[in-house]
């Protein structure tokens, strides 16, 4: 097993920085190390400050991998390290191109966004990748009879990568409770991956990804997400501040 990746301290939440996330997800898979991801950006960093219980989450994960724009900016500007950006969908899909290529007899489970969208997503990915394993799909808007449906499903199929997409830090703080019902499985929180796959919506254009702008995009979509964009400039003054009195480095 490769050792664990470097851990420094985003306004002293754990990422992990290494150079081969799904390779090491893979050697996870195949020592059956129950994992939990966490993508981070500044958002749910802000987040985690109000939240107690979300912050315990991330401290607990696995592994938390720099998603987000200014995250990568913090981890380049104020701590110096040569940190490249790897949004959570980026992973999810690279994940499941090296399931498809080595070991298609991974179960694989997606759930989480509107009724019918993880459903459409898994047709997406079985037909990108022919004999890809998809154990299961499951809507994130049910009652709480049908949740514990859910969670008697992953008792008896035990997928091995579960990808959930509730939003943060309803999808984080569902995992965290929830994981223990597939112990070796890899638990990814991946926001609206699930719209992006099944043709909903559309990802940002590569030159915005590559500039740190792709926060400015998903402002265009929804733009109801202005409230939540103010994270951003609340978190660049956070970082500042923490940054002269804090160090970064945590492991």
């Amino acid at each position: 097993m490769s050792k664990m990746p470097k851990a420094l301290s985003v306004l002293g939440i754990p990422v992990h920085v290494m150079s081969n996330y799904p390779g090491w997800l893979l050697e996870c898979l195949q020592q059956g190390r129950g994992t939990h991801v966490v993508t981070l950006n500044a958002e749910m960093t802000m987040q985690a400050e109000q939240n107690k219980s979300l912050a315990q989450v991330i401290q607990d994960a696995e592994l938390v991998i720099p998603d987000g724009a200014g995250v990568v900016l913090y981890l380049r500007w104020l701590l110096w390290q040569k940190v490249q950006r790897f949004p959570g969908i980026e992973l999810a899909e690279q994940l499941l191109q090296e399931i498809g290529q080595q070991n298609t007899a991974i179960k694989v489970f997606f759930y989480g966004g509107a009724p019918g969208v993880a459903a459409k997503a898994a047709e997406y990915w079985q037909q990108e990748i022919p004999g890809l394993n998809i154990a299961g799909t499951h809507s994130g808007y049910h009652s709480l009879e049908e949740e514990e449906k859910l969670r008697e499903t992953f008792r008896q199929v035990q997928p091995q990568v579960i990808f959930v997409g509730l939003g943060v830090p309803r999808q984080e703080l569902w995992i965290a409770k929830n994981r223990h019902l597939c112990p070796e499985a890899i638990w990814i929180g991946v926001g609206g991956s699930f719209d992006i796959w099944s043709g909903t919506k559309t990802r940002a254009p590569a030159w915005l990804g590559n500039n740190n702008l792709e926060w400015l995009y998903r402002l265009y979509q929804e733009p109801w997400r202005w409230r939540r964009m103010l994270a951003l400039p609340a978190f660049a003054v956070k970082a500042f501040v923490y940054r002269l009195t804090a160090r970064g480095a945590i492991s």
